[in-house]
């Protein structure tokens, strides 16, 4: 008898079995993380769960370290991070990352962790889930800046000099390039807060505010 297959994900099952999930996981009391404060070691344990949840229904292909995100077939990579101090970092490409954004989208799990001391279980009340698409993936500060520039008649000496201020991580001729296409096509404001570093650093306070509220930020739980 043939196996039967499974369907493919696609981008509007996986939010919504990132929905359903959030809830089934939020009732969860789970021992292995009783007493864990390593925010990697919980966001590792959560990403393992729900990809092994989507696998025993799915057909997909799993991220690897080759291409850097989760679910590279649907352009997503999935981010878990803790409500007292919502941020996570990403492998860093390109300064342009800052202003024309990641070039993917993310799923992002924003959790609350409780230690039951009587049970010595812990739970993970999953607060926000959030689906930010890649067109709103790039960052705040930097991409209102330059639509502020642009639009107050700004020229490219004026973008270098941004660049400049902003300490965009990027050499001379990669700037004139850059400034030149932003004169041709103003950049769309992105909602992340990305910090300079050997990886970006990746905060989500303000996806977390405009979720629901902005176009290409979905709250789905």
């Amino acid at each position: 008898m043939a196996k039967q297959r499974k369907p493919t994900l696609t981008i509007e099952l996986l939010q919504s079995e990132a929905a359903s999930f959030a809830v089934t996981e939020s009732a969860h009391d789970e021992p292995l993380l009783f007493g864990v404060t390593d925010g990697k070691a919980v966001g590792t344990y959560l990403e393992h769960k729900f990809r092994a949840h989507l696998e025993t229904k799915y057909d997909f292909i799993l991220g690897s370290s080759a291409s850097g995100i989760d679910f590279p077939e649907l352009d997503v990579d999935m981010k878990v991070t803790s409500i007292k101090q919502p941020q996570s970092s990403c492998p860093f490409k390109s300064a342009r990352q800052k202003i024309h954004g990641l070039g993917y989208s993310l799923l992002i799990f924003v959790y609350d962790k409780t230690d039951d001391e009587k049970t010595r279980k812990a739970k993970l009340n999953i607060l926000h889930t959030i689906f930010v698409t890649k067109e709103r993936t790039a960052d705040f500060q930097t991409t209102t800046g330059v639509r502020r520039i642009l639009e107050n008649a700004g020229n490219k000496d004026d973008l270098l000099a941004f660049f400049q201020e902003r300490m965009l991580p990027i050499d001379d001729i990669a700037a004139n390039m850059l400034a030149d296409e932003l004169l041709a096509q103003p950049p769309e404001i992105g909602y992340l807060t990305i910090s300079n570093a050997l990886q970006w650093r990746l905060q989500y306070r303000r996806v977390i505010d405009q979720a629901g509220a902005v176009s290409g930020i979905l709250r789905i739980q």
